[in-house]
């Protein structure tokens, strides 16, 4: 060790003299008698008077744990120190520089007999040695044990540090090493998520193109030999069979995985690939503020808090883009917003003639997107164009469009245009784009059933669920909108019987009725829906049974209850489920509460 190294210590408290531990010196025997020592200790205190006392404080770190007793010098009474002169012990090695006596090779504490302690000369031992060292020279003044400067028992300063360490060289070097191999191993994982998910997403779209090839091929004979009457329907008797084993599937058990508190969730969306939530809230803490909240599905739940643009108002609707890099945003405010999912900010904001009620991605092109207004028009945009739409288009009414889907291109129009499906009140529609003029169309066997409230579609199964309330004529025939409707409607009567109709779409441009059921709505209130595909069982509809205000599950094709999940005090506004056909997520979202579920995986789950 380096005589004219004197250490650095964060967090230390010097004091010129210390009173303490005599009684410990005195118990240690170290030859000199008890009055010398007192006379001693009177000297110190006289001294250490009109000296400052320096105070830093301290960082809490690693206590070495050491009893305070004689025994932690590792002698006995009488005895001399082990290493009596620096030629007797030489340079301390790295394992125990930083933490043990220079004198004894223990390791010394933070406080008590054995605390750390230093001389002038910077050199540090534990106090009760370099004490019994100091006081058991006889032969003139004493000396340190590693450097030889001068020095006496009043010299002794206490170190009120936790653990000190001196830095190794060789060590750190080994550190960086360690850290850069760190590096290069995060990045090797991260290439290989990605390859993994543009595999999975290979994969998915192979899966969806052959399940159109098998729809397209089944015609009107095929659709007929899986065909439910509405009879079958509402007794919930036709189960679905496996066409492998001619059995049914097996049941599907959804699990609460975890329960969120939030404050006026409204709606949501989630990007399981890239473990993301992003909630839209109205929150009540100050003033009422609408914000995205946007949530990592890894434990624990870490969350930032994203502003929306000013004049944003409350949000509607909103969808992650398939790559999952941007979030599109439809408001109140007549605004059409992108949000970066990266870097938090919006890097697109369109003013829209109305306030926006949906939006949607389009699923063939990662540069367009739909917004459904108040006002029943259909805005066509695309991202390279930031002016505006490059289309608008009217609906059959001017009620909201409350919900959007796009259609798979798998009928390619002539024009190029593409396929949308929406539902208003008036029930499900289906536009075409790039026709000017071209008006919607009611998708066939989904007329005149009432006022749809909810519309859930599979780009996989091309199977449609749309949701109907019973029709309520007013003087001006206005449909009420989500907002009429206090968070605690339903608890006061507002449940009527409503029902979901199932619709397959075939060929692209065919729809086939295939069996409705009852179930107990809300006479106000638009809730979203969603339908699962899962490996090796029936697509299930997911939706908010307003009777429990809890998430129910309906197997397709038969709408017969696979599942009822978790009541809750206020009625489930969105429903969405992200994954792959053998794992995901499915949540739901009331004004208070996020829940999220998973499927568990054994010899009954597939």
């Amino acid at each position: 060790m380096d005589p004219d190294y004197a250490p650095f210590v964060d967090g230390l408290v010097v004091e010129g003299t210390e009173s303490e531990g005599d009684e410990s010196e005195t118990e240690s025997g170290s030859g000199a008698s008890e009055t010398e020592e007192e006379e001693e200790e009177e000297e110190e205190e006289e001294e250490g008077e009109g000296e400052p006392e320096v105070v830093v404080p301290a960082v809490p770190s690693e206590v070495v744990n050491v009893e305070d007793s004689e025994e932690n010098c590792g002698k006995k009474e009488g005895e001399t120190c082990k290493a009596s002169t620096k030629e007797s012990h030489g340079d301390l090695g790295s394992e125990i520089d930083g933490v043990c006596c220079g004198i004894c090779m223990e390791p010394w504490s933070s406080e008590g007999n054995h605390q750390v302690s230093c001389l002038p000369c910077g050199h540090v031992y534990g106090l009760a040695c370099i004490k019994k060292w100091i006081q058991q020279s006889r032969r003139g003044p004493s000396k340190c044990p590693q450097c030889g400067s001068k020095c006496t028992v009043k010299n002794i300063i206490k170190l009120y540090v936790s653990r000190l360490v001196v830095t190794d060289g060789a060590q750190e070097q080994k550190l960086h090493s360690l850290k850069a191999e760190n590096d290069f191993l995060k990045m090797q994982i991260a290439d290989l998520k990605e390859k993994i998910k543009q595999d999975k997403e290979a994969w998915n779209k192979e899966r969806v193109k052959r399940q159109r090839v098998e729809n397209t091929s089944l015609g009107d004979a095929g659709i007929r030999s899986v065909r439910c009457n509405s009879e079958q329907m509402l007794n919930g008797r036709n189960l679905g069979l496996n066409p492998a084993t001619g059995q049914g599937y097996p049941p599907c058990r959804f699990k609460l995985m975890d329960e969120l508190a939030v404050d006026g969730g409204k709606v949501f969306d989630m990007d399981f690939s890239h473990d993301i939530l992003l909630l839209a809230q109205r929150q009540h803490a100050m003033d009422v503020e609408h914000v995205l909240t946007k949530i990592s599905l890894l434990h624990p739940y870490e969350s930032e808090r994203i502003k929306l643009p000013p004049g944003s108002k409350a949000v509607k609707d909103l969808h992650i883009s398939p790559s999952g890099k941007l979030a599109l945003c439809a408001s109140l405010g007549k605004k059409a917003s992108i949000l970066s999912m990266e870097r938090n900010n919006f890097v697109i904001k369109y003013e829209l003639p109305a306030p926006a009620w949906s939006c949607s991605w389009d699923l063939d092109s990662e540069h367009h997107m739909y917004t459904g207004l108040q006002n029943g028009m259909l805005l066509l945009f695309d991202m390279r164009q930031t002016s505006g739409p490059v289309e608008s288009m009217n609906g059959l009414t001017s009620h909201p469009i409350h919900t959007i889907h796009s259609l798979p291109d798998n009928s390619p129009l002539h024009n190029g245009g593409r396929s949308v499906l929406t539902a208003s009140s008036i029930g499900p529609c289906v536009w075409k784009t790039g026709i000017p003029g071209e008006r919607p169309i009611v998708v066939p066997g989904l007329e005149n059933q009432g006022v749809c409230i909810s519309l859930a579609y599979s780009p996989i199964t091309d199977d449609i669920v749309a949701s109907f309330r019973p029709r309520v004529h007013t003087a001006n025939d206005v449909v009420a909108t989500q907002t009429s409707l206090s968070p605690s409607a339903a608890g006061r009567g507002q449940g009527v019987t409503g029902s979901h109709v199932l619709v397959k779409r075939v060929g692209g441009n065919s729809y086939h009725h295939i069996g409705s059921t009852l179930t107990c709505v809300n006479s106000v209130r638009l809730p979203k829906s969603v339908i699962l595909n899962l490996e090796n069982r029936n697509p299930l509809f997911a939706y908010g049974d307003e009777s429990t205000s809890g998430l129910c599950l309906r197997e397709l094709p038969s709408l017969f209850t696979s599942q009822s999940l978790n009541r809750n005090q206020n009625a489930i506004l969105d429903v969405k489920y992200s994954g792959t056909s053998e794992r995901g997520l499915l949540g739901c979202v009331s004004e208070d509460k996020l829940q999220l579920f998973y499927l568990p995986r054994g010899p009954n789950f597939g």
